[in-house]
């Protein structure tokens, strides 16, 4: 059975930024899909299995997603369909499981991403 890494998002009008807490992670697999399916997979330290799925409230560019593996953390940087913000991460309108919170350290509001501050991060 899989466990759920941390998972912190953050947005920007034309992206949406997934880091997933996984140390040491091996076999990273990333799959995005145009309607907005979001599916994460990778094996941890000790080979445990570590999934989720995502959908996403808006449809995105299978083509403008990236990811990039650190030592600490899976960073995954997803380009949106349309350009714009999104009311929340999520199509469903439910609490967001547990695993899912805001990514603080990136966090910009749409007054804000214009600012020097913002693209910097």
């Amino acid at each position: 059975m899989s466990r759920h890494p941390e998972v912190l998002w953050a947005q920007r009008s034309d992206k949406v930024y997934l880091t997933v807490a996984l140390p040491d992670a091996k076999d990273v697999s990333v799959k995005c899909e145009p309607q907005g399916l979001f599916s994460f997979s990778a094996s941890g330290v000790q080979d445990e299995s570590y999934s989720f799925s995502l959908e996403l409230y808006g449809s995105i560019q299978p083509e403008g997603c990236k990811t990039k593996s650190g030592l600490r953390n899976i960073i995954c940087s997803i380009q949106k369909g349309e350009k714009g913000w999104w009311k929340r991460l999520l199509k469903s309108e439910e609490k967001p499981a547990p695993y899912l919170k805001v990514d603080w350290n990136r966090w910009c509001d749409e007054d804000d991403e214009e600012s020097t501050f913002c693209r910097s991060r």
